[in-house]
C-alpha cells in the first residue's frame, strides 16, 4: 500500500492561527502588530510560564494566500522577540 504524501486543501482566504512565545509580550506584540498590520487579525494572551519568563500569544489572521500565510510565519519565526511560532 502506497500512501500519497497529500498537502490538505485550504480554500482562500482562510483565518489561520499561529500561537508565539517569546519572553517579553510588549516587544512581541510591537512585532505582531508590524508583521500583520494590513490584515485582519485577533491577538489574545495565551498562557504564561511558571517562572514567568515566557509568555504565549494566540495570533489569528485573516490570510489570502497560501504564500502570504507562509510570510508571515517566516517573519514571525525571524524576529529577535519572538522564540518560537508553532
Amino acid at each position: 500500500m502506497v500512501l500519497e504524501n497529500k498537502k490538505p486543501e485550504i480554500e482562500y482566504p482562510t483565518k489561520w492561527e499561529y500561537k508565539i512565545i517569546g519572553s517579553d509580550i510588549d516587544e512581541m506584540t510591537k512585532a505582531i502588530e508590524s508583521i500583520v498590520n494590513n490584515l485582519v487579525y485577533d491577538l489574545s494572551a495565551s498562557n504564561i510560564s511558571k517562572k514567568a519568563n515566557y509568555f504565549s500569544l494566540n495570533l489569528a489572521v485573516e490570510v489570502p494566500s497560501e504564500i502570504v500565510r507562509d510570510l508571515i510565519f517566516q517573519k514571525l519565526s525571524a524576529h529577535k522577540a519572538i522564540k518560537f511560532v508553532i
